[in-house]
């Protein structure tokens, strides 16, 4: 995919998300999430903040005071965003669809991969179907296969062979003595450390092997 066509994916799935979150009950809104100690809501606000992401330094200043914990500066970032009526997040999430700013220490690619698993972050504990869009779900794949920090997957599922059984996507290392088949949205949860979430709908060996955290 060129850029044009992941920007499309990302402002599309924005739109998704917004209709999802607009019909939302308040205790809905209030519903733990997959993405760890990140309410419905919280997840949603971050979904809004990213094209308005504070600068660079606002950023690093909050990551000192954080003592280098950056998962916590974006949940507390998250925090402060969702603290507003829900509709106003739909709203900011609709209104930025076809953004293009995005926060200056992060990629695109990473940008499509982020949108993707916290869209599922939100839709599946609430009970929700959201398809993931194929083109998508394969470039998320690659690029949580491809990165180190904060998944470390490749060393996580070194010796395991993984298919996408919906899409055109397989890694193999060479070494692989099991294997993990599901759809493609379900690895890529797995992949992100949503295990839970994704253990339903995977099968092969590898699916009995206990995987460290990310």
């Amino acid at each position: 995919m060129d850029q044009d066509e992941k920007w499309q994916i990302i402002s599309a799935q924005r739109r998704v998300v917004a209709d999802l979150l607009a019909g939302l009950t308040e205790p809905e809104w209030e519903t733990p999430s997959l993405c760890r100690d990140w309410r419905v809501r919280d997840v949603a606000a971050h979904l809004a903040l990213t094209p308005r992401s504070p600068s660079v330094s606002r950023i690093l200043v909050a990551g000192v005071r954080a003592r280098g914990d950056f998962d916590a500066v974006n949940r507390d970032l998250a925090v402060a965003h969702a603290d507003r009526p829900g509709a106003d997040l739909a709203d900011e999430l609709r209104r930025d669809a076809e953004s293009r700013s995005k926060p200056a220490i992060t990629t695109l690619d990473n940008l499509v991969m982020d949108t993707l698993v916290h869209i599922q972050d939100i839709a599946v504990p609430l009970g929700r179907a959201v398809p993931m869009p194929p083109d998508g779900a394969r470039a998320a794949l690659d690029r949580v296969w491809a990165m180190g920090w904060p998944f470390w997957v490749r060393r996580r599922f070194r010796a395991t062979r993984l298919v996408a059984t919906d899409i055109d996507w397989s890694v193999d290392t060479g070494a692989a003595d099991s294997e993990i088949r599901g759809p493609a949205d379900a690895l890529l949860l797995l992949l992100t450390g949503r295990t839970a979430a994704a253990a339903g709908r995977l099968s092969g060996t590898g699916t009995a092997t206990p995987r460290p955290g990310p």
